[in-house]
């Protein structure tokens, strides 16, 4: 028989235990994707702002194909619990939110990294899309593209606050209002916000950076008294990520921007686990082991030897590598590694007969697979090919042997965010509780196939 590292899912049908089966012979990795709790991590964060008639209003960010969770999923969840924003990098993702049917009657969109001289700026604005300007290049080329369209572009003003990324600088913002203003007074711009970002506001405990923190929001604050004397007044100003409209509440003035949060993660584990504040992990990462098999002491396990075994044991191969987005900084390596010092691999948790037991990768991650040392005989353990394992769910942690992405981010040495947004797409994302989250007609913007 063959061991499941996870509880059963909850299929919602027949076609939903026919689209797993499929999707176990499509590929040997699965990302399942809990749309309830994507639908919930917003719900509560609408409900720490003050709900949703509080004046505040709630973005839900799903750049990067939703976090790696999936753009129009992600997005739709986000809606049902009581977003009345999305946020897309790029303006393809934010497009494609409109073409899937998701309009302005929804919500607003906002998107912000382009450059003027390619973006479909045209399409944006036809699809009341907001775009974000914080370049005098980018202002002509919006107020351009409105002028040929016969629109005013909704735009919101990137104001650089201390991040050192993009928006206006407080020295050269005068030559941007400079350019405002007419073009407000011409109906050209519809100036609806002012936004910037913060560098250091998931780390509250470090006193040097909350000092930073309060010296962008008070930077924030003389931005927008230059627009309200110029004549130009922000409608919607939004500084706050998922750290600070989780622990700041003076920052997040008539919209917050959480993006990690809405995948049920804190901003940094610094802040505390995601139960802390409420929030639950949306997406589980499993896979189903390729060959098992026994190797005696003193063998030599992936490149360069930076694994050497130290008794007669099994190993197991995870068919997902590098390639399919799991990081080769989460490789791990033993003091008999030829000049190597110890270093834990990622966490992986594999069902046995004496119940779930903690696994780590064995030597360097190689491009479509990595290996586990069982440490014991997978005969005697029960451990055998086609066994389901995960790399990462909704747990309490490694030391529970639940493991989370924020353990495998410690492996590789990098954030959660990263953990996701690597994932590469041949790995198939399927949902659960789709029917339980969305109505019939959201519903029918998903492949069919991808349903649980």
């Amino acid at each position: 028989m063959t061991l499941n590292a996870l509880e059963p899912w909850p299929f919602s049908s027949t076609l939903g235990k026919a689209n797993y089966a499929a999707a176990l012979r499509r590929y040997p990795g699965q990302a399942i994707v809990d749309l309830k709790a994507l639908r919930d991590n917003m719900r509560h964060l609408v409900e720490v702002v003050g709900g949703p008639k509080s004046g505040t209003a709630v973005m839900g960010v799903v750049k990067a194909d939703g976090y790696g969770h999936g753009l129009i999923p992600s997005a739709l969840a986000a809606l049902a619990g009581g977003a009345t924003w999305l946020g897309t990098a790029q303006p393809r993702e934010a497009l494609l939110l409109r073409m899937a049917g998701i309009d302005s009657s929804r919500c607003h969109i906002l998107t912000w990294m382009y450059n003027g001289r390619n973006a479909p700026l045209i399409e944006l604005i036809a699809s009341d899309i907001d775009i974000s300007v914080g370049s005098l290049d980018g202002i002509d080329a919006v107020a351009a593209a409105a002028r040929k369209l016969g629109m005013p572009a909704r735009v919101h003003i990137k104001v650089d606050t201390g991040f050192g990324r993009n928006g206006f600088t407080a020295e050269g913002f005068q030559a941007a209002l400079d350019k405002l203003v007419p073009l407000a007074k011409e109906d050209v711009f519809d100036i609806v916000g002012q936004w910037s970002h913060f560098s250091v506001a998931d780390a509250p405990d470090v006193p040097e950076f909350v000092e930073a923190t309060d010296q962008q929001l008070e930077s924030f604050k003389q931005f927008t008294a230059r627009m309200e004397k110029a004549g130009i007044p922000p409608r919607i100003r939004h500084i706050a990520n998922t750290a600070a409209t989780l622990s700041r509440p003076e920052t997040r003035f008539e919209l917050t921007r959480p993006g990690i949060g809405l995948y049920g993660y804190e901003a940094d584990p610094a802040m505390g686990t995601p139960s802390k504040y409420g929030l639950t992990p949306a997406m589980t990462l499993q896979a189903q082991l390729a060959t098992v098999k026994r190797v005696e002491a003193g063998h030599g396990i992936s490149y360069g030897r930076t694994y050497i075994t130290d008794e007669e044991t099994s190993t197991a191969i995870v068919p997902l590598g590098y390639a399919d987005g799991i990081h080769r900084s989460a490789s791990g390596f033993d003091e008999a590694g030829a000049k190597h010092t110890k270093k834990p691999g990622g966490p992986v948790r594999v069902m046995t007969n004496e119940g779930p037991k903690l696994m780590r990768v064995s030597g360097r991650v190689c491009m479509d697979q990595f290996i586990l040392d069982l440490h014991g005989d997978s005969e005697k353990l029960d451990v055998h090919e086609g066994d389901t394992v995960e790399l990462f769910g909704p747990g309490r942690g490694e030391q529970f042997v639940e493991p989370t992405a924020d353990d495998w981010a410690r492996a590789a040495d990098t954030i959660s965010y990263e953990i996701f947004t690597c994932l590469r797409t041949r790995i198939p994302r399927l949902y659960l509780h789709a029917a339980e989250v969305l109505d019939p007609q959201d519903m029918s913007k998903l492949s069919p196939k991808t349903l649980l």
